[in-house]
C-alpha cells in the first residue's frame, strides 16, 4: 500500500474525529456534516483503489449523504413537524444505504432480526404511540423501527470477520441507539440521557468508516478473509 495513500486515508479518519468534537462544541451544520461527509472521501478514495468497482461502497456513500441531509432537516425544523417526518424520511433512505451494503456481503439471520423487531414493536406500541398524536409522524416512526431493525440484522449476519464486521455491527448499534434517545426525548419527554444523541450518532459514522478501511485490509497491510456462504 502507497505510504503517502495510507497516510491521507489516517490523516482524513483523524479530521473525522476532530469535526465530530468541533460539531459536539459549536453546533454548527458544517461541522455537523463532517463525520459523514469526511466518511465520504474515505469511502471514494478507497473505491478508487479498486477502480470504482465495489459497487457496495457506493450504498455506503449514499447511506452517509442522507444523513446530512436528514440531519439538515432535524437540525431546521424549530419545532415543524412535517421537518421531522422529512428528516425521519431521509434517514429512512440512509438505513436502506446500510441494510443495502450488508446484504451485498451477507444475509439476514432472521431469528435474531425478528427478535430484535419485536422488542422494538413492543416498544413502540407501549411506550412511544401514546405520545405521537400525527398519524403521519406515526406511520414514519413504525417504518423507521423496521428499517433500522433490519439494517441491525442486516449487519449481524455480515460475512466479514473480525473488526471489519464488529465495527460495522458497531457502528449500526450506535445509529439504533441513538435514535432510540431521539424517540425517548420526543415522544416520552424524557431528557435524561440526551446529552448521549449526538456522540453516539458521529461516532456512529466513524467507527462505521474505520469498518471498511479495516475490510480492505490496508490498515496493517494484510486483507481480511470473508466467510464462505
Amino acid at each position: 500500500m502507497d505510504p503517502k495513500f495510507r497516510a491521507v486515508i489516517y490523516f482524513l479518519l483523524a479530521l473525522q474525529v476532530v469535526a465530530s468534537l468541533l460539531a459536539l462544541s459549536n453546533g454548527e451544520f458544517f461541522f455537523k456534516s463532517g463525520s459523514a461527509g469526511i466518511g465520504v472521501l474515505v469511502l471514494v478514495l478507497l473505491s478508487s483503489k479498486k477502480g470504482f468497482t465495489t459497487p457496495d461502497l457506493w450504498m455506503l456513500v449514499g447511506a452517509f449523504a442522507f444523513s446530512i441531509v436528514g440531519d439538515y432537516f432535524l437540525s431546521t425544523r424549530d419545532g415543524d413537524t412535517m421537518r421531522f417526518v422529512y428528516g425521519i424520511f431521509v434517514f429512512f433512505l440512509a438505513h436502506i444505504g446500510y441494510l443495502s451494503y450488508a446484504l451485498y456481503q451477507g444475509k439476514i439471520p432472521w431469528r435474531f432480526t425478528a427478535l430484535l423487531c419485536g422488542g422494538y414493536l413492543i416498544f413502540f406500541f407501549t411506550s412511544l404511540y401514546p405520545g405521537i398524536t400525527d398519524s403521519v409522524l406515526r406511520w414514519a416512526a413504525l417504518a423507521y423501527l423496521f428499517v433500522s431493525c433490519f439494517s441491525l440484522g442486516a449487519a449481524r449476519g455480515i460475512r466479514f470477520t473480525g473488526w471489519a464486521k464488529w465495527l460495522y455491527v458497531a457502528g449500526i448499534v450506535l445509529i439504533l441507539f441513538s435514535d432510540t434517545l431521539i424517540a425517548l426525548a420526543e415522544f416520552m419527554k424524557y431528557n435524561q440521557w440526551d446529552f448521549l444523541v449526538l456522540p453516539t450518532y458521529y461516532l456512529a459514522h466513524i467507527v462505521i468508516t474505520w469498518s471498511v478501511w479495516q475490510r480492505f485490509g490496508f490498515s496493517d497491510g494484510r486483507r481480511l478473509t470473508v466467510l464462505k456462504q
